[in-house]
């Protein structure tokens, strides 16, 4: 796929820079950015490369810019450079054929415009979410599933190939527990002696499997030893737990490639052989009585236990396995998405990646703060159903999932989401998500007006009429039709239904889906600016030809967007 005009503006800088200044090399993290300027005096698209760089090369940042527009390669998009002010170099595009090549590319391309090739068919795993098996998924759960899908989502538009999976903390003493959490409840709700755990579950939902236990075997089970029960109740409550975390994912449109198990790695000795590729390179040394991962060779604070005294593996153990495993399938790139509790384990697993793959970076960790749940600005903290912390599943159900996945992605993932109940759910322009999705339906409402007063089509009714590829393959313009469009409004929404591309490369490279939620808002806010300054359907035939045809394409663009969001783009709302 091609690239948008900000990438094609990056690459001319570039090529000016080794032209001007043979055998420089820069990191993808030092290419040009681009904004645009605040004045229109100062040209369509701005960049501050030769104030950040001119030091490079002994230069001053004038110095540097004047020496980079030199050397620019020409482009029939761009009409001219100049630098302006320190050193910024302001770029002025060939308006008329930009507008035109866009929405004809935007057209052409169809669903695939966007898509970019940057990734090159690298092979990338996600994992995401995780939740222990033991409990309702929080609503910190629910933004990590809208991020970590939305990002797959991203990263496969940006031309990689990618993996969803979810890894099952499903061993352990944790689950030793919640059985006999479920099991003590079981023999509580039948008057039977009951002994609670110490660290028991205390959540009303331990109640609730132990009622549907009663409610299909009775007291049945109470002639079994304890300790059977609560093996027979820790597999039934897990299977019944994990179900349940997949509907409720399903419920948002998440779905996993791969449901990993942590059990499969005591079971099939995997836990072992990643400690003896470790020990194999020198990473392993024994002390106290203990197996130790040399990790502070790779940058960790301190060395990690794997195998304690006793003999049994640390939950690092598992992890190094599990990683282990992550590169034996082949993974160009690992992503882990976690909350911000497991801050203080990112170096150790850093540590022990570069120390299996030889390789530094192939992991990367992802930590994202948590959610504020609001109700008209107050904190939400307890369930109605329950008295306890509300749940995602409880979230999901109250505001649905378009309203949960566009509000979970409208923030950085390093600062907390504050997510208002009531806002989600009111059909206003103060709701972002409605208020994107209204622009979707207008631009629809549009199309179905076009076609009940013949401007498309033969006529018909417009509320009976679906928006089809039919009717869209109809919706066209001539070159010397698109010639007439110019008004400012017009100019501004194409220029930004240009910028797809480069927001997807971007948010793609910068592991930040986030920033598409910014880019639909304003291109919904840049449609109906149009619309309010533009009369789309008139007498003037050529002039509606090609505003029919820039709302086709603005349709083409937030449903585009919405679609990579994880968001429905309705036709009428």
């Amino acid at each position: 796929m091609a690239r948008g005009i900000v990438y094609k503006l990056a690459e001319m800088v570039g090529v000016a820079e080794s032209r001007a200044f043979p055998g420089t090399e820069r990191r993808l993290e030092e290419s040009p950015e681009f904004e645009r300027p605040a004045r229109k005096e100062h040209g369509d698209f701005s960049t501050n490369f030769a104030l950040l760089h001119a030091k490079d090369h002994d230069l001053s940042p004038r110095q540097f810019a004047d020496a980079l527009v030199a050397a620019l390669p020409s482009d029939p998009y761009v009409l001219r450079v100049e630098v302006a002010g320190p050193g910024f170099i302001n770029f002025y595009l060939n308006q008329s054929l930009l507008l035109r090549d866009v929405l004809t590319r935007i057209d052409e391309e169809g669903d695939a415009y966007g898509s970019t090739d940057v990734g090159a068919g690298a092979r990338v795993q996600v994992e995401f979410v995780s939740a222990n098996p033991v409990g309702p998924m929080h609503v910190g759960h629910g933004r990590w599933a809208a991020l970590g899908d939305s990002l797959a989502n991203v990263m496969e538009a940006a031309g990689y190939e990618v993996e969803r999976e979810f890894y099952i903390n499903d061993y352990g003493n944790q689950m030793n527990v919640f059985g006999a959490s479920v099991e003590a409840r079981y023999a509580e709700l039948l008057g039977a002696a009951f002994e609670f755990p110490e660290d028991g579950y205390g959540g009303a939902y331990i109640y609730d499997i132990a009622r549907e236990i009663v409610e299909a075997d009775g007291d049945s089970h109470l002639a079994l030893g304890r300790e059977e029960r609560v093996k027979l109740f820790t597999e039934r409550a897990y299977a019944q737990v994990l179900e349940h975390m997949k509907a409720t994912l399903a419920g948002m449109e998440v779905v996993f490639d791969v449901w990993f198990s942590e059990r499969a790695l005591h079971r099939s000795g995997a836990i072992d052989g990643a400690i003896e590729k470790l020990r194999g390179g020198g990473h392993v040394y024994e002390a106290d009585g203990a197996v130790w991962f040399r990790s502070t060779a790779f940058g960790d604070d301190k060395d990690r236990v794997l195998i304690r005294e006793n003999g049994q593996p640390t939950y690092l153990a598992a992890d190094v396995a599990y990683h282990q495993d992550k590169l034996e399938r082949g993974f160009d790139r690992i992503i882990n998405i976690w909350g911000a509790d497991h801050h203080g384990y990112v170096k150790r697993m850093e540590a022990a990646v570069e120390a299996l793959s030889g390789e530094k970076g192939r992991l990367e960790v992802i930590i994202g703060q948590l959610v504020n749940v609001l109700r008209r600005g107050e904190p939400v903290r307890m369930s109605k159903r329950t008295g306890e912390m509300i749940t995602f599943e409880e979230l999901l159900d109250e505001v649905g999932p378009d309203a949960a996945r566009y509000w979970f992605l409208t923030r950085s993932t390093d600062s907390p989401v504050d997510f208002d109940l009531e806002l989600a759910k009111e059909q206003s322009n103060k709701n972002p998500v409605f208020y994107v999705q209204y622009g979707h339906a207008r631009i629809s409402s549009i199309l179905r007006k076009a076609v009940a007063e013949g401007v498309v089509g033969d006529g018909c009714d417009e509320e009976a009429h679906a928006i089809d590829r039919d009717l869209l393959a109809r919706i066209t313009a001539s070159e010397d039709q698109l010639a007439r469009i110019g008004e400012e409004a017009e100019i501004d929404l194409i220029s930004h239904l240009s910028r797809l591309p480069d927001e997807v490369e971007e948010a793609a490279v910068r592991r930040a889906p986030y920033k598409l939620t910014a880019y639909a808002y304003e291109t919904a806010r840049r449609f109906h600016n149009f619309y309010e300054r533009c009369r789309v359907i008139s007498d003037d035939r050529d002039l509606t030809a090609a505003r029919l045809f820039l709302v086709k394409c603005s349709r083409q663009v937030l449903a585009n967007v919405l679609g990579l969001l994880g968001v429905s783009a309705p036709d009428r709302m």
